[in-house]
């Protein structure tokens, strides 16, 4: 379930769903909000409510079908209100959503222009920094090298990255180790593979040997998913294509110039690809692994425990402005605040297509997918095990990996750890979850089994 849902719903299930976490389909998630009356994100006080509601939860019952099944026998206003007579949850509620005095008002918020960053860039646009005291600046940066450095350099206080992006500073790896976190998830699925119009008739990735393709930075999930669905049809992503990093912003005059055959790329670069009709979206990421995490509200460690006050008030505008993102009938008018030049630079139409999920493929056909792009903030742990395994699966990283020990460093220091223990919370029991990646099952308790069961690898 989404950290915005209903914990006390027994229907909810705290540990899978579709993309709001609540539902085991998004027809089941609509018929649920049209006809049962299931609260979705709303204000600010329901939003941190559902957050301290929902690690009071997960703490006592690990197991998810214990609590459905508790709060099927009892019902939820009995659990509630027994679960309330014991621990302050309006208390914790509150004091979660105060905080002392910021360190730092004015701040600097690096992104790269892309769909993925939508929470980190409506927030200005939209006024969620403000409402938490904030004078945040948010800064278009041309490439994800540029983005971690100028953070890394301190230039930035926090940064939208790529999800990979914390984790391999952390490990040095591509940098010197800094101790990184990252606070929230910015959004899951919402990328494609999207390949130039002459090859209209190559939709079988058999024969796709030769092709060049771009991916937006070596630690990405774009890298490891493109990776993972060309070795999967019996390609070496290494020997039989090429693989070059490209700029997003850049992604389009290269497929128009024949820099490159493809991409597996964010939104818009995809959409713009069809609405400039040089390409045509092959594949949703979304049906490649449904749920995946994609890109981050990142933060140093350090910048996290100088400043919790600002830390904090930064990362509650990040879970409002993710809250309200999540909505369907939110999603026009946060594509009328992003599409300016100083944000996406985009036709408005273009952004539509991708938060609405009511898009053309470029192969004539107009699809509907809510489910394009969703957001949910909460970063569980096993995805950042799952990244790893890719990483040492590909060569980037060798030997041992803690990989228990890195993802709780670097995924946990979230509003479910930091803010919860300085109320008195306990964190999340339940930080993992087993998930499908093009149909085989993901075990985060057995990353190394995971990786030598691949038939193509570098390890």
């Amino acid at each position: 379930m989404g950290l915005f849902g209903n914990p006390f719903d027994a229907k909810n299930k705290l540990t899978k769903g579709c993309a709001c976490g609540a539902h085991a389909s998004q027809a089941e998630h609509d018929r649920a909000f049209r006809a049962e009356g299931v609260e979705a994100p709303g204000s600010d006080e329901t939003n941190y409510e559902r957050v301290v509601q929902s690690a009071v939860l997960r703490a006592m019952f690990p197991v998810d079908a214990h609590r459905r099944a508790f709060l099927g026998a009892v019902g939820w206003s009995t659990a509630a209100a027994a679960i309330s007579s014991i621990f302050p949850i309006a208390t914790a509620t509150d004091a979660f959503a105060q905080s002392g005095a910021i360190e730092k008002k004015a701040l600097k918020v690096g992104f790269i222009p892309i769909t993925c960053a939508t929470p980190i860039i409506m927030a200005e646009p939209l006024g969620f920094y403000k409402k938490h005291g904030l004078d945040v600046e948010v800064i278009k940066t041309a490439g994800w090298a540029v983005i971690r450095d100028k953070t890394i350099n301190k230039e930035y206080d926090a940064a939208h990255m790529l999800a990979p992006m914390p984790i391999a500073i952390t490990m040095g790896v591509g940098s010197n180790p800094i101790p990184y976190t990252m606070p929230a998830v910015e959004n899951i699925n919402g990328q494609a593979i999207t390949l130039s119009v002459k090859h209209k008739d190559k939709r079988n990735p058999k024969d796709w040997k030769g092709f060049k393709f771009g991916v937006p930075f070596d630690f990405s999930m774009h890298n490891y998913l493109l990776r993972y669905y060309l070795a999967e049809h019996g390609l070496d992503p290494d020997r039989d294509v090429q693989i070059r990093s490209v700029p997003p912003p850049e992604m389009v005059a290269n497929l128009r110039a024949d820099n490159i055959d493809g991409f597996l790329g964010p939104d818009p670069f995809n959409q713009r690809a069809v609405y400039d009709g040089v390409g045509f979206i092959h594949i949703l990421s979304k049906e490649l692994w449904d749920g995946h995490p994609c890109c981050a509200f990142a933060a140093s460690r350090e910048f996290m425990t100088t400043m919790p006050n600002t830390y904090a008030a930064l990362l509650k505008s990040i879970i409002d402005a993710t809250a309200y993102a999540s909505k369907q009938e939110n999603r026009k008018q946060i594509a009328a605040a992003i599409a300016p030049a100083n944000y996406l630079n985009q036709p408005q139409i273009v952004l539509e297509q991708i938060l609405t999920g009511v898009y053309a493929d470029g192969l004539g056909q107009v699809k509907k997918d809510p489910n394009r792009i969703q957001f949910d903030p909460f970063p569980w742990e096993s995805f950042a095990v799952w990244i790893m395994t890719q990483m040492k699966r590909w060569g980037q990283v060798k030997g041992d990996i803690d990989y228990n020990g890195i993802a709780r460093q670097v995924f946990l220091a979230t509003d479910t750890t930091k803010l919860m223990k300085e109320v008195g919370l306990v964190p999340p029991a339940a930080t993992t979850k087993t998930f499908v990646v093009m149909g085989k099952t993901f075990d985060p308790a057995k990353p190394e089994e995971y990786i030598n069961s691949f038939a193509i690898k570098r390890t």
